[in-house]
């Protein structure tokens, strides 16, 4: 049943790819390594070290690895490329909820077809931590931005 997050991620992957670009190759490709770097660094320390959650059984796994990179990078590249940034503070809000939802009903399906597993680690948990990790993806963004501009 795990097969069907795949099939979901690569059709990430492909809305990511056919998608028109707002943001620009720099922005697409630090965004991409930093979304894969952040995920894996936050999923060695939640489940590798305090065994919080896990994807598919204990301990490393290849098929995880794949999955967070088809994952991380597409999902970041997608939130970023349509984020309103030119918007009321009010739109931008609102978008990271709808993320957030968005996010939260995917890690159930994730967890419906045994991809990913609990420990000790809460939906509600995941619901509280969405938007901290969004804005984090705009930060990054930002600043590559400004630095890039140089």
């Amino acid at each position: 049943m795990w097969i069907f997050i795949f099939v979901i991620f690569v059709f990430f992957n492909l809305i990511a790819f056919f998608s028109p670009k707002k943001l620009n190759k720099i922005e697409i490709y630090a965004t991409s390594i930093f979304a894969f770097v952040y995920g894996l660094l936050t999923d060695m320390i939640l489940n590798l070290h305090y065994h919080l959650y896990g994807y598919f059984q204990e301990g490393f796994d290849w098929l995880a690895l794949l999955g967070i990179l088809l994952y991380f990078p597409s999902i970041s590249f997608l939130f970023l490329n349509f984020y309103p940034s030119t918007k009321k503070l009010g739109n931008k809000v609102l978008y990271i909820l709808l993320w957030t939802a968005f996010s939260v009903v995917f890690e159930w399906v994730s967890l419906q077809t045994a991809f990913f597993y609990y420990v000790s680690w809460k939906l509600w948990y995941s619901a509280l931590l969405y938007p901290f990790i969004f804005l984090t993806l705009i930060i990054h963004w930002k600043f590559i931005q400004k630095i890039s501009h140089k």
